[in-house]
């Protein structure tokens, strides 16, 4: 591997992959040295809007490829286990996109692999590497509220998504929770770890997706949290956390937080908010940052977004999903 650029790979040319791609060409160790896709045509279209000199129209050709360090794997989530196992095989390390798989079975197998193979894996949770997510953390992590009490979480889109779009076909991983209940599952988790005890109730669609769940976790210490999605509602992307000492609120687009608010008892409220350092809310480079800084150091997982909480998260998932009456093709007891 470079010392100086880190050598990325991108494996799909949709909607993510782009925006990532475009952050990672601004940053001044990154190098953008490749594209795959399952057609010519879309890779080479790719590699041509952000000047990337190597278009494969294949996945295997991009996982075989030396000159690449790392590949970010941006398909959809039902393929993950399949794209980011074959450049783990292949001796790549692996950015993969969240949802991480489409159950936590896949997501073991995947861990265990890169673990054998002494590969940098790591799920593309952005939102554990936001400066002001992470600060927001440390403040609960220091006891600034108190015990936390409770989190509420939501996200939901609007729509509508007709039956052919990829969030309503169950053989992608459609639905609501695994394309945005992974965000406030994940904010939840990231605060107080796996819970202990799920509830959980969905609207499903005629395919057999959720088209919007609602769940309950609670753990030992009493902590609850309330976290929602939705693909036929827009709603805030709101969350909070509530401690015995006071709360914080982030208003609005919680997972790219750009700025929370701080009521402690007998206090005025304070406002945290990004550095102008910190470029866009909707950056992707901090997430791509830390992973370089893990491969320059020698890391194969990151201690912002570990492998064994991406696991809790999933198992979180799984069961949301048996609680909600959702399973995907193939997928067996």
């Amino acid at each position: 591997m470079a010392v100086d650029r880190v050598r990325w790979g991108i494996l799909a040319t949709g909607g993510i992959a782009a925006a990532f791609t475009a952050d990672l060409v601004d940053m001044a160790d990154a190098e953008v040295v490749a594209v795959a896709s399952r057609t010519d045509a879309s890779a080479k279209a790719f590699a041509e809007r952000f000047g990337i000199p190597k278009a494969y129209g294949d996945w295997a050709s991009l996982a075989e490829d030396a000159d690449v360090d790392i590949v970010y794997v941006a398909t959809p989530h039902s393929a993950h286990r399949a794209a980011a196992g074959m450049c783990l095989e292949a001796g790549r390390h692996v950015l993969c996109e969240k949802a991480f798989t489409l159950n936590s079975g896949e997501a073991e197998e995947l861990v265990a692999l890169a673990r054998r193979q002494d590969r940098f894996l790591m799920e593309a949770m952005w939102m554990y590497c936001n400066p002001v997510v992470r600060r927001l953390k440390a403040l609960v992590d220091d006891g600034v509220i108190g015990d936390v009490r409770t989190v509420q979480a939501d996200f939901g889109l609007a729509g509508p998504f007709p039956p052919s779009h990829r969030l309503r076909d169950p053989a992608q991983g459609g639905g609501a929770l695994l394309d945005l209940g992974v965000y406030p599952v994940s904010f939840a988790q990231l605060l107080l770890g796996e819970p202990s005890d799920i509830v959980a109730r969905a609207v499903l669609s005629d395919e057999g997706v959720d088209l919007q769940t609602g769940a309950l976790l609670s753990w030992e210490s009493g902590a609850l949290a309330s976290v929602h999605c939705s693909i036929h509602g827009g709603t805030p992307v709101a969350a909070s956390v509530t401690g015995s000492k006071g709360r914080i609120d982030i208003p609005d687009g919680f997972f790219f937080a750009d700025r929370f608010v701080l009521h402690r008892d007998g206090r005025e409220p304070e406002e945290f908010t990004a550095e102008p350092t910190h470029g866009p809310r909707n950056s992707l480079r901090h997430e791509a940052a830390e992973v370089m800084r893990a491969l320059r150091a020698g890391e194969t997982e990151s201690p912002l977004v570990p492998l064994d909480g991406t696991l809790a998260v999933m198992r979180t998932l799984d069961t949301i999903r048996d609680r909600i009456g959702v399973r995907y093709p193939g997928e067996t007891d």
